[in-house]
């Protein structure tokens, strides 16, 4: 049974910095992509940032693209996700997801088979 738990949330201020991270278990993360989305109250899940499965490629939407870094320590079976320069419309419930065996770095969610419960975020001075 795989289970994803995001930690590290909490509220900054704006032009703070922030890191995120998902513990794996139940299942090695190292042979599979893996994202991050967020979904504000009132908004559809959005893509935050995908990392393929070994670790060589990454996509950013535009939005978060320069701010925040998706890394991965398959030894520590565990996801990152940096984020700097906070902007008030970062705030949100953040989201890890586990993708498919040997796949790229994908956007959409149904790309995405496991997730976990999120972790809030929220940036306000």
């Amino acid at each position: 049974q795989v289970q994803l738990v995001e930690t590290g949330g909490g509220l900054v201020q704006p032009g703070g910095s922030l890191t995120l991270s998902c513990a794996a278990s139940g299942r090695t993360i190292r042979s599979y992509g893996m994202g991050w989305f967020r979904q504000a109250p009132g908004k559809e899940r959005e893509f935050v940032a995908g990392i393929n499965w070994v670790g060589s490629n990454t996509l950013y939407p535009d939005s978060v693209k320069g701010r925040f870094t998706i890394s991965r320590d398959n030894v520590k079976n565990t996801l990152y996700l940096q984020m700097r320069s906070l902007k008030l419309e970062d705030t949100a419930v953040y989201y890890c997801a586990m993708g498919r065996p040997w796949s790229s770095a994908t956007v959409s969610p149904s790309t995405y088979d496991y997730w976990g419960p999120g972790t809030q975020v929220t940036v306000s001075s």
